[in-house]
């Protein structure tokens, strides 16, 4: 049985309106972006959640825990929802994802909320 991984990365990318919710474009904004992924095989399958303002990505793979591939297209479908953001003038458009990638992810410069870029695959049961 091979092991499948469910990872869950989220961001906020833009308010709407201030810290409520997240607009609509920005979640077909992911949505397209993870249905490419999904149809080159690189994701299983996906689901594009809100809560509150933080746009939220779910995507089970066969990477494994915290891989690269799959952390970047997070951050990639990211950049493209921020562009969304401050194309429409949301709250807070482009304040999470205004570092390089790998500056920010080793010196830690979001703190300890933005961005959450772990993973954990769940072990079956023997």
């Amino acid at each position: 049985m091979s092991k499948i991984t469910v990872s869950l990365i989220k961001a906020d990318v833009g308010g709407y309106p201030g810290h409520s919710s997240v607009h609509p474009a920005l979640i077909e904004t992911a949505e397209s972006k993870l249905a490419q992924a999904k149809k080159s095989g690189a994701l299983i399958d996906f689901r594009v959640l809100a809560c509150g303002d933080d746009l939220e990505l779910i995507m089970s793979h066969k990477k494994g825990c915290d891989n690269g591939e799959v952390h970047g297209l997070a951050w990639e479908t990211f950049e493209e929802a921020t562009e969304v953001a401050k194309k429409l003038k949301l709250y807070g458009a482009g304040q999470g994802p205004c570092l390089p990638m790998p500056s920010a992810a080793t010196s830690g410069a979001w703190g300890p909320v933005w961005p959450r870029w772990s993973s954990r695959s769940a072990q079956p049961s023997r």
